[in-house]
């Protein structure tokens, strides 16, 4: 009973932040509402505009592509990070350090610093490039370029992805490392046979983690380094809702486009999570 009455504070809160606005949001969806008259109650209306809506599930299948581009890489430098910072020592806490600390940084404030580090004209990017005779990749001013650079805005900012997969390596028993050792196996073999087979389901959560946060997080970089553009390249389903409910006054259709993009994260989600515990067993 204790235990039960202890939860209480943690489900109002819950209730507050989640449940209620997922409701109000719900509601809103099913009307005709511009912030500015009363909302008027259509029904179906919006679900089956959303059905013709081509506009935004090319928004969606963007934010698929960046989560299946950027969700690997994150993975790959956060548990790198972790495999080669795992021991101590000065240098060692000094890397680790320069690893976490883009995680720290505004994200409107990352946004700005790539605008300048990818800017065709002046950033350092195209200036090395230039001066080894490659030239401009086109971060900023093609489809494919622009996407590259969104997708290495959100890369670097690994911060918690890597504590978890430092914390994880250090589970690892050293007795195996020994045994290793002992049997003159190489650090490449140990690394695939031991040590990512050991840290895999922490790995997979940190995917479930990902997915979520890089699909969230990619509406400030979109908006403030491309602005979804060029040819839309870049323009990222929670910018699209962004700009139906803020530029066009559509906050009933932004409503269900925002519940439409919740339930599909939750499905990937929810998939990887099954995959998670397949490999767990």
């Amino acid at each position: 009973m204790t235990r039960s009455r202890l939860a209480w504070p943690f489900l109002a809160i819950v209730a507050a932040l989640v449940v209620l606005p997922l409701g109000v949001a719900g509601w809103l969806a099913l009307t005709d509402y511009t912030g500015i008259r009363s909302a008027t109650f259509t029904g179906a209306t919006n679900l089956r505009r959303l059905v013709a809506d081509d506009a935004f599930w090319v928004t969606v299948r963007t934010s698929a592509a960046l989560a299946l581009v950027v969700v690997p890489l994150r993975l790959a430098l956060a548990v790198g990070a972790a495999l080669l910072l795992h021991r101590g020592g000065a240098g060692v806490s000094t890397g680790r350090v320069a690893v976490y600390l883009p995680s720290v940084v505004p994200d409107a404030a990352w946004a700005l610093l790539w605008l300048w580090i990818l800017n065709p004209l002046y950033g350092p990017v195209s200036a090395v490039l230039h001066a080894v005779g490659v030239g401009d990749p086109g971060f900023l001013t093609t489809r494919t370029g622009a996407f590259l650079g969104l997708s290495l805005v959100l890369a670097f900012q690994i911060g918690e992805a890597f504590v978890v997969a430092l914390a994880a390596r250090a589970q690892v028993p050293r007795a195996l490392y020994e045994v290793a050792a002992v049997e003159g196996v190489r650090p490449a073999t140990v690394v695939r046979r031991i040590t990512l087979p050991l840290m895999a389901p922490l790995i997979g959560l940190l995917a479930l983690r990902d997915v979520i946060l890089v699909v969230n997080v990619s509406f400030v970089p979109a908006l403030l380094i491309t602005g979804g553009e060029p040819l839309r390249a870049t323009l990222v389903a929670p910018l699209a809702v962004y700009r139906r409910a803020f530029q066009y006054g559509e906050l009933g259709y932004a409503s269900l486009l925002s519940l439409v993009l919740f339930g599909m994260t939750a499905a990937a989600t929810a998939t990887l999570w099954a995959g998670v515990r397949a490999l767990r067993r």
